[in-house]
Formats: structure tokens, C-alpha cells, sequence
């Protein structure tokens, strides 16, 4: 029998629809039907959703440094690698394939979770050549996605930079970060913490589709409007912005001004090494109708390719479309009255954390 090609199904729950390859990998394998009654199996594998598998590591570094002249901090924290959160269009995915696992389902179901993060920052705090910076934390990976319940990794951070009244800054989708506001608002009063919140868009379908195991956008606000109520400076992320995708980026703004966030920033969508075939992916497969008109605005933004990693494009990107994109986020911002003040966080209420077998002599 001659073999019949299966046709991709979305994966419900997941972003990714395959296990795509990495970019290290020699060889690449498609689903067939070779005749063997096994169709049957592979559509019952198929309904049922990858588990999510927890890998523990012991890191030997934490902070990481950048220099980048579009980043607006040098240091991070990231105390995952890998997503749940599952966003179709995440710039770190490609991160996996150094790890020898799919940027694909791998990324977003086998989670890599560094356990003794708590002891070496606090090593690392405690060097006498360190000197104090805005830390961000979950700058590539949601520092509160979904195994951070259980795991509490995230927290332990918070503990270890408020014992050391370090300033720190953090990103996120996930309405967990509520469960650390006992930590956050005396930190934020002192000025030593800001929360930013991704508000992507207000449509609820797209949002599952597209950051399948996020919170739902309606949630997102309601963390904004807890945070605030706390003290905590809040600002809200609408990235990245997707041409024909993400096309509320006004009424995210407004929603997010009322519920209390203050500051605001964006970026285009960003599709780098395995990024770029998934988003193609993902868009035949559920929005077929505008799959090309969405990539052709993308490719007007990067100089005709997918992506441009050239720092001066690579987060706003440049052209038409993105003096677009650029027009309606500043005229909105100015009409609420966004970013008006910059909230600046203080480094010199730093100490450095005490010895782990003595404390101080008096």
C-alpha cells in the first residue's frame, strides 16, 4: 500500500503543534500512514496532551550579562529554562536546542528547573567585586509558570534580593505572582521592586491559541489591579505585536491604564533560527486565510527576511508597518498619560548577604 501523509493537528493545550527539530540535528521524520492500522493510535496519541516533565539542574552561575545597546538592563535571572506557557512566538525557544531538545513541544514540556539558584546567587551577591544593578528576573523564560507552584524557585530569588535589599524587576503572564506580594509591596515601598505584566491582547480565543497556558487576559488585568492596590509599581508589556494577529494594542492599553499599570513598553514579534518555521506553522494552522499577508508584513519589518538580528531593528523592527506599529503605541501612551515617570529603583540600600555559617562579629 502506497503510504498516505498524515495532515498536522494542533495539540490541544500546546503552542507548538510537533516536536520540531533542532537546529543540530541531522535528520528529520514525518508522520505516515504505512497501512499497519497504527493511524488510529497516532490520532489517540495525538488528542492526548504531552505531560509536562520537570528536569533539575545545579547551576553554576545565575546573573547573566548583556551589553546589548536595545536591552535596557545588563543583568538577569532567569530560574527556568524552558516554558509552559507554551507562546507560539517566544524568542527563547530556540534555547533548547542546546540542551539537544525540541525548540518545539520539548520547550514547552520538558522544563528544566535550576534548584540550588537560592545559594548560588546568594554566592554570587556575596563577592566582593559584585556590585549592585536592576536584576531582571524571567526575562527569557515566565519566572511564574506553572511548575513554579510547587517548586517555588522564583520565591526564593525574592528572598534572597530582599534579604540583600538588591532592586530587581520582573516579567510576566501569570497570575502567581500574586502569591508573593507578602514579599513584593514592603520591597516595592522601599523601592526595590516593579512587577511588569505581558498583556498580549484582550481576545481570549487568540490568547489560548497562541499563549495556550498563560492567564486568560481578563485574569492578567485583575493581577495589575492587585498588584497596584499592593504598591507595587506596575507597567504592562503589549508584546510582541503581530501583524493581523495582535490588532488591539489601543484597547490593551486602555484596559491596562485602568486597572492601574503606569508604565508601558513593546516589541515586534521576533522569529529567530526554529522560531520562524513554527510561526509559519502555527499560522497555516489556524489562521490559513492570512498566513501569507501576516509573514509578508513581518518580512517588510526585517528587511525582506523573517528575522534581522541587527540591534539597531531586531525589537522594534524598521519600515513602514513598523512606523506604524510605533505612531499607535506612542499616540495611545500619550493620550493616558504612560511612562510620564520612570520609576528608578535604588541600588545603595544594598548589603551583601551574610556568611552561611557565621553572622557578623557584633
Amino acid at each position: 500500500m502506497e503510504p498516505v501523509f498524515i495532515p498536522l493537528q494542533a495539540v490541544r493545550g500546546r503552542g507548538s503543534a510537533t516536536r520540531h527539530p533542532h537546529r543540530f540535528e541531522t535528520t528529520d521524520r514525518e508522520a505516515w500512514d504505512d497501512g499497519w492500522c497504527t493511524l488510529a493510535d497516532l490520532h489517540e496519541a495525538r488528542n492526548a496532551p504531552p505531560p509536562t516533565q520537570v528536569r533539575f539542574e545545579d547551576a553554576k552561575s545565575v546573573i547573566s550579562r548583556n551589553d546589548s545597546p536595545d536591552i535596557p538592563f545588563d543583568a538577569s535571572l532567569n530560574p527556568y529554562r524552558g516554558c509552559e506557557h507554551g507562546c507560539i512566538y517566544c524568542f527563547a525557544r530556540p534555547t533548547h536546542s542546546y540542551l539537544g531538545l525540541s525548540p518545539g513541544l520539548d520547550f514547552e514540556t520538558r522544563i528544566v528547573a535550576k534548584q540550588n539558584i537560592a545559594e548560588v546567587l546568594r554566592t554570587e551577591l556575596s563577592r566582593r567585586s559584585y556590585r549592585p544593578s536592576h536584576i531582571a528576573i524571567g526575562t527569557a523564560t515566565d519566572c511564574y509558570q506553572p511548575v513554579e507552584r510547587e517548586l517555588r524557585l522564583t520565591r526564593s530569588v525574592i528572598e534572597v534580593l530582599g534579604a540583600c535589599r538588591h532592586p530587581f524587576g520582573l516579567v510576566t503572564k501569570s497570575s502567581a505572582v500574586e502569591r508573593d506580594l507578602d514579599l513584593l509591596a514592603p520591597l516595592a515601598a522601599d523601592r526595590l521592586a516593579a512587577v511588569y505584566v505581558t498583556v498580549t491582547t484582550l481576545d481570549a480565543r487568540l490568547a489560548r491559541i497562541l499563549e495556550p497556558r498563560a492567564a486568560a487576559p481578563h485574569r492578567r488585568l485583575e493581577t495589575i489591579r492587585r498588584l497596584t492596590a499592593a504598591g507595587v509599581p506596575v507597567g504592562v508589556s503589549v508584546a510582541p505585536q503581530i501583524p493581523f494577529i495582535t490588532e488591539d494594542m489601543e484597547q490593551v492599553l486602555d484596559a491596562a491604564w485602568q486597572a492601574g499599570a503606569r508604565s508601558a513598553f513593546y516589541t515586534v514579534v521576533r522569529l529567530p533560527w526554529e522560531v520562524a518555521p513554527m510561526f509559519r506553522q502555527w499560522l497555516e494552522l489556524h489562521y490559513p486565510d492570512r498566513a501569507a499577508r501576516v509573514m509578508a508584513r513581518i518580512q517588510d519589518m526585517r528587511g525582506g527576511q523573517d528575522y534581522d538580528a541587527d540591534f539597531a531593528s531586531r525589537m522594534k523592527g524598521r519600515g513602514l508597518w513598523a512606523d506604524l506599529i510605533r505612531q499607535r503605541f506612542e499616540r495611545a501612551c500619550r493620550r493616558h498619560g504612560f511612562n510620564q515617570e520612570r520609576v528608578l529603583l535604588d541600588a545603595d540600600r544594598f548589603r551583601p548577604p551574610e556568611p552561611a555559617a557565621q553572622g557578623t562579629l557584633f
